[in-house]
């Protein structure tokens, strides 16, 4: 068992951030969370659809960029390339992506999460392979989808700057 006694009540446009060092649980925490993964007791209770971002990119490697990001928007109903400019992904819409760089892998899964228009935003490490200006770029997307009334759950040991988050220590429910 990583952790008992986890309770949380997150209301529209909270930002928490689960913080503790590696293996305490933080990921499987956001596994339960997305319903990927179940609680040995309790149970989760949310409204509203759940996109998690970790370290699996959920892109098919042999497709280029573009096609991989429309199949989802097919499915999700989007529209294909809707925040690749903002993103800063444009000029890689044609490149397979098994050769994009860790930092444009996570830009590319961060444009897949925004476009799932869901409510609630998992993050799992999402600062990790991000640079500056990334970095800057995912915080500003973070409160402006809080300040829309959504809610953000961070799983990381890096401090992530967004005005009123709450922490919730982990090792603080550890058996």
């Amino acid at each position: 068992m990583l952790f008992s006694g986890v309770s949380m009540a997150l209301e529209p446009g909270a930002a928490l951030q689960v913080a503790g060092p590696n293996g305490i649980g933080k990921s499987s925490l956001l596994r339960i969370l997305a319903g990927l993964a179940r609680p040995e007791r309790g149970e989760v209770a949310r409204e509203g659809a759940v996109g998690l971002l970790d370290e699996r990119l959920a892109l098919d490697e042999h497709q280029p960029l573009g096609k991989a990001l429309a199949f989802w928007c097919h499915l999700d109903g989007c529209q294909p390339e809707t925040h690749t400019d903002l993103l800063g992904l444009s000029a890689l819409l044609d490149v397979p992506v098994r050769y994009l760089s860790t930092g444009q892998r996570k830009r590319a899964a961060l444009a897949r999460l925004i476009d799932q228009q869901a409510p609630i935003w998992l993050l799992d490490e999402p600062l990790n392979g991000l640079d500056t200006d990334g970095v800057a770029l995912l915080i500003s997307l973070t409160r402006d989808h809080c300040a829309q009334g959504g809610i953000v759950v961070v799983a990381s040991h890096q401090p992530f700057g967004v005005e009123g988050l709450v922490q919730l220590p982990l090792a603080d429910f550890a058996p």
